[in-house]
């Protein structure tokens, strides 16, 4: 192993470089606050006057004191739902909590929003909690607390594949794969959100507060006439004492948490995959520098090594094929003592060993073999993956095109496609068109792929495709016999370039979960470390078996 990174220097560049990020970072937390608010206070403290738990202190006191929440998704719905009134966190809370040391989803709603209703990315959040208590074999805990579907959008949310029904599907299929489930039935649970908990291995209700039924006294009224409060049609003495589709009558959402966290602190320890781990140690340099490493103007090259080695055990890195393929760096390394396999996007602006000059963020053909075969590599010696994305897309012209860049390009693709050991990505700035493929985006089932807020995911860079965007929208109406005068040109490129913008955002991403979150760049080991501890809770790992490659 050799040590990485040097001493930086800490000159005006670097300080506003860092000055910028801690603002980013500002930004970032004061957002977040007003996010877990979720309904805003007046809400919540309707919530507790009806004897509840707002959904935060519910998640504190399910999980271990003093543990950390990792939460997914945070951002869900940031500034879709507007013209509805806003949808907080999509009005569903989601995570990874520690319960009796042992890695647990959490999925819980927030009533404070919307009654706890359930808009389209509600639908996809709880689908991707599915998703990774399935591929790491996690325990799974629904805290149920929602009126429904939001029916001003049903017609997105009921009917298609990744719709409502998957979740019950999936209910099915988790069973069958032996994850346990446990539901909490903590306010309404309506029509067919009622399937979630009931087709749960453990359901328990809260006494006054939950209420399960397929159609609520209303509905019942109007379909067959009857009167009914929906106590009595479904609240929990009904289901635990007459019609026996309740497990455990709780008294109240304390007692409740208890309960799930004995049922927890009893379950069986299966095997877990061997992934290394040794004694962890802090990088050499100070983490805190990353701050200023990374350049205001994100056209401007920096070292990617000197980021590595503010992240990696000791600054340590056991590079792969070093001279050769300089866009991206791979080698091996430990993070808070786990092993890693590296693959790192290097703006800096490399020398070849024949001389040539290769543009930093640029994946080459030479860049993109070495990557497949380290990715194949650390397959085949069953270590984890990360990747740090910095990339501006593939060479382009005619001396990439006859070099073969699209076969080393599907070569990359392919071996991050087939990849059979646990992934995780960070965009750290630019993802840009299919090099955020080959950087094992979202597509490409990553375990967490998370942002740090330099990110920028799109198609393409800004620049270029506000220009493409504009001279297509100018030839058209050239078409259509106007004349587009420089002025309006210049007015219409501004128009194109602030909504472009808005797009490239992490937020815009956040807000559809093409990522798990945005994070501060010094939590980065952290995530790193929780996520192959939580990835080792899956023993079943195929063989590796990448197809047909080119060569």
């Amino acid at each position: 192993m050799a040590l990485i990174g040097s001493e930086v220097k800490k000159d005006e560049a670097f300080r506003k470089n860092e000055e910028y990020l801690l603002g980013m970072l500002n930004g970032l937390r004061a957002r977040a606050e007003v996010v877990k608010l979720g309904g805003g206070k007046g809400a919540t403290e309707k919530h507790r006057k009806r004897g509840k738990l707002f959904v935060r202190e519910r998640i504190e006191k399910l999980i271990d004191p003093g543990s950390r929440f990792l939460e997914i998704g945070l951002f869900a719905a940031h500034g879709i739902y507007e013209e509805y009134g806003g949808a907080p966190s999509s009005g569903t809370i989601f995570g990874i909590g520690k319960i009796h040391g042992r890695d647990v989803v959490i999925v819980a709603n927030d009533a404070t929003v919307k009654a706890g209703a359930w808009f389209p990315i509600t639908c996809k959040k709880n689908l991707r909690a599915q998703e990774i208590s399935m591929e790491n074999r996690l325990p799974i805990v629904y805290l149920v607390d929602s009126a429904g579907v939001f029916l001003p959008l049903q017609s997105e949310i009921f009917p298609d594949k990744e719709h409502f029904g998957r979740i019950f599907r999936n209910n099915a299929v988790m069973s069958s794969m032996g994850i346990t489930q446990i539901a909490a039935i903590m306010g309404p649970c309506v029509a067919g959100g009622a399937y979630l908990p009931i087709m749960s291995d453990e359901a328990m209700i809260v006494d006054k507060t939950g209420s399960v039924f397929l159609a609520g006294a209303h509905l019942v009224k109007a379909a067959i006439g009857e009167e009914i409060d929906n106590e009595a049609l479904g609240g929990a003495t009904v289901h635990c004492e007459i019609s026996g589709v309740t497990d455990h009558k709780m008294k109240n959402d304390e007692e409740c948490l208890r309960k799930i966290r004995s049922i927890v602190g009893k379950l069986g320890e299966r095997r877990k995959a061997q992934f290394s781990r040794e004694q962890a140690s802090p990088p050499k340099f100070p983490e805190k520098e990353i701050y200023g490493l990374l350049p205001i103007d994100r056209t401007k090259p920096f070292d990617m090594y000197q980021v590595l080695a503010r992240l990696v055990d000791n600054s340590e890195l056991d590079e792969y094929k070093a001279g050769f393929g300089k866009t991206i760096i791979t080698g091996y390394a430990r993070i808070d003592g786990w092993a890693v396999g590296i693959v790192a996007n290097q703006r800096s602006v490399v020398k070849t060993s024949s001389g040539e000059m290769q543009v930093g963020g640029v994946i080459y053909s030479d860049s993109a073999d070495k990557a497949a075969r380290f990715i194949m590599n650390c397959n085949q010696k069953l270590i984890p993956l990360v990747f740090f994305q910095d990339v501006t897309g593939f060479m382009v012209g005619s001396r990439a095109e006859h070099g073969g860049i699209l076969r080393d390009g599907a070569k990359m693709v392919n071996a991050v496609a087939n990849s059979v050991v646990p992934k995780f990505t960070f965009v750290i700035g630019n993802s840009y068109g299919a090099g955020n493929y080959a950087m094992c985006g979202k597509s490409y089932d990553p375990r967490l792929i998370l942002t740090w807020p330099t990110a920028q995911i799109a198609v393409m860079g800004g620049k270029q495709a506000s220009e493409t965007l504009l001279g297509i929208k100018v030839q058209a109406m050239e078409k259509g016999g106007e004349q587009i005068s420089p002025e309006k040109q210049a007015k219409l490129l501004r128009e194109i370039q602030e909504r472009y913008e808005t797009e490239l955002d992490p937020y815009y991403a956040a807000a559809r979960l093409w990522i798990d979150g945005i994070i501060d760049p010094l939590e980065t080991r952290e995530h790193i470390s929780r996520g192959i501890e939580m990835a080792a809770n899956n023993p079943e790992i195929p063989t590796f078996n990448p197809g047909v490659i080119q060569t």
